[in-house]
């Protein structure tokens, strides 16, 4: 077997090592959770504007974790910012080979990074309701804004692109 492949191999070990750490510790967590919650006389109680807010705020936090400027530096060691290959903007992708990589890959992904997100929001609501509150109701509504804004510029962009096409040369 060829150094290169014993590498590759190698550094294919460490990424799938480290998946498998990350799921440990959400899993080891989420037990020490279920275990916590089912010792108190207050179970978790979900209503429709609690998940409503999660949704929105798990959306925006990981589109903040894995795309705004403002959280590049904490991506830095494991991400690398490229021109998307179209032309329209930016794209972070995982940089690197085995561990570094398995994390590139967790925080340059807003779906990835906002399970974490989502976890780490719903234990909050068990342990500390009224600061997570204030959290989700700060993260749903910037990320409402978000969809709203993005809905926003499809339109205009669609509106655009039909005004020029329909408009004689």
């Amino acid at each position: 077997m060829s150094e290169n492949r014993r590498r590759h191999q190698s550094q294919q070990i460490q990424e799938r090592a480290t998946y498998v750490t990350l799921m440990g510790l959400f899993l080891g967590l989420f037990g020490a959770f279920a275990s916590r919650v089912r010792g108190k006389d207050r179970p978790l109680d979900l209503r429709p504007l609690d998940v409503t807010l999660l949704g929105l705020s798990t959306y925006r936090a990981g589109r903040l974790a894995a795309y705004d400027r403002v959280t590049e530096p904490l991506r830095d060691p494991f991400t690398a910012t490229q021109p998307d290959e179209y032309g329209a903007g930016e794209n972070v992708v995982a940089e690197g080979v085995g561990t570094r990589k398995a994390i590139g890959e967790l925080v340059s992904c807003p779906t990835c990074v906002g399970t974490w997100v989502a976890a780490g929001l719903v234990y909050g609501l068990q342990v500390a309701p009224g600061p997570t509150r204030v959290l989700l109701a700060i993260l749903g509504a910037t990320g409402l804004a978000e969809l709203l804004n993005g809905a926003s510029e499809a339109l205009t962009w669609t509106g655009k692109a039909a005004r020029k096409q329909s408009s004689p040369e």
